[in-house]
């Protein structure tokens, strides 16, 4: 891959690792993050863990593996036509759910909600602790020892942490502690590849809860039909193709907006662009507002789906009724466990100082968030079903 741009992240010029380590022969700093990721446990549970429908609702629905991977396939090629590094925009969409409970949206809900008394619990923050933290696989370090640069997008993506109206004492303690022995900057703005992962995720996941969603028969292609850029998307398609069948029509549809979105990023982050000049990285971190971003006109459109799909998916009956389910699950597991951390494997006991405490909780929390959708029904029968046989 050759990088073009002055302002794109130079694994030559990266801020380098916590611990130390000798180069790789045939990889760049960046792409060992990518593959780290990729090899983590973390990463292979996003295949059981889902971002709207339970698990077991059916398997053509999005998970959080199958939503990286769209997320990494839009990061790359924006990151490409921009000029920027597609191994450390393809990493970070790669790592944006590491940190996500099991359950979508409910289960991290749940245990917001849970972890209030116990400072709280943040799916970034959380992301963070799986990548400096819980992962336990290499002999020097705990934790996938990622760069700099990687780091401060899984923090950053979203925009600085701080500012004159939110101070360190409001952050997450992950994010303060990793923070104190490894600055990384959270004054500032992350990179613009983290920029563009970051919009990635957007694109990608308001595309496909409309596929999901119309798959589901939750809505239907007639409901959308007054909804800025999917109606007319979905009309243009069926003026073009009348015979054509539902799931291709839903397909060439949902293809076409992820094109219309992507083009129009495209043209503004470069209008933003051209009016910075930036001359390295550094200038991008440093300016007062984001790089990489839709258009006025694309903000709308995309808040005006934020809002269809809030209003006829999120919070539909059948939805909530799996809602309801999942944080039912979440509540009852965290606060036997909490009660009873003597109910933990046995690694996790040791981390346990006292029941119902601080230490204990984020153990637990650690814990839920690390199951899957599926492990986490399992451990509810085996803790709560008296008939069940203790795996």
């Amino acid at each position: 891959m050759t990088t073009v741009s002055p302002y794109a992240c130079v694994p030559e010029n990266s801020r380098g690792r916590l611990f130390k380590e000798q180069n790789s022969a045939t990889r760049t700093c960046f792409q060992r993050d990518r593959d780290r990721i990729i090899h983590s446990a973390a990463f292979r549970r996003l295949e059981y863990k889902t971002q709207v429908f339970v698990n077991h609702e059916g398997d053509f629905f999005r998970t959080r593996l199958t939503h990286s991977l769209e997320v990494s396939q839009i990061a790359r090629s924006v990151c490409r036509a921009l000029g920027l590094n597609e191994d450390l925009g393809e990493a970070l969409a790669l790592a944006h759910d590491l940190g996500h409970p099991p359950f979508g949206h409910a289960g991290e809900d749940a245990l917001k909600e849970l972890m209030a008394p116990y400072d709280g619990f943040d799916h970034n923050a959380q992301s963070l602790r799986v990548v400096t933290l819980l992962e336990a696989s290499y002999a020097n370090f705990l934790g996938l020892n990622l760069t700099w640069e990687t780091l401060e997008g899984v923090v950053k993506h979203n925009g600085p942490l701080l500012n004159s109206t939110t101070q360190a004492t409001q952050l997450p303690s992950a994010v303060v502690e990793y923070n104190a022995i490894h600055d990384l900057e959270l004054h500032t703005y992350a990179s613009a590849e983290a920029q563009v992962a970051a919009i990635a995720d957007d694109v990608a996941y308001n595309n496909h809860d409309i596929d999901d969603g119309l798959r589901a028969r939750l809505f239907t292609t007639a409901d959308l039909a007054d909804v800025p850029l999917v109606g007319p998307v979905f009309a243009e398609v069926k003026k073009a193709y009348p015979d054509l069948d539902e799931s291709r029509t839903i397909h060439e549809a949902v293809r076409r907006m992820i094109g219309e979105m992507v083009i129009d990023l495209l043209d503004e982050t470069r209008r933003r662009l051209k009016d910075l000049n930036p001359k390295s990285p550094d200038d991008i971190r440093a300016n007062d507002r984001p790089i990489a971003g839709f258009s006025e006109s694309m903000r709308a459109n995309d808040a005006a789906l934020k809002k269809f799909l809030f209003e006829n998916m999120y919070r539909h009956y059948k939805l909530n009724r799996m809602t309801s389910k999942a944080k039912r699950v979440v509540r009852e597991l965290f606060n036997l466990l909490v009660k009873e951390p003597e109910c933990l494997p046995d690694q996790l006991q040791a981390k346990c100082k006292k029941i119902n405490s601080a230490d204990t909780a984020r153990v637990v929390a650690d814990h839920i968030a690390g199951m899957t959708d599926r492990y986490a029904l399992d451990e509810y029968q085996n803790l709560f079903d008296v008939q069940a046989k203790n795996s």
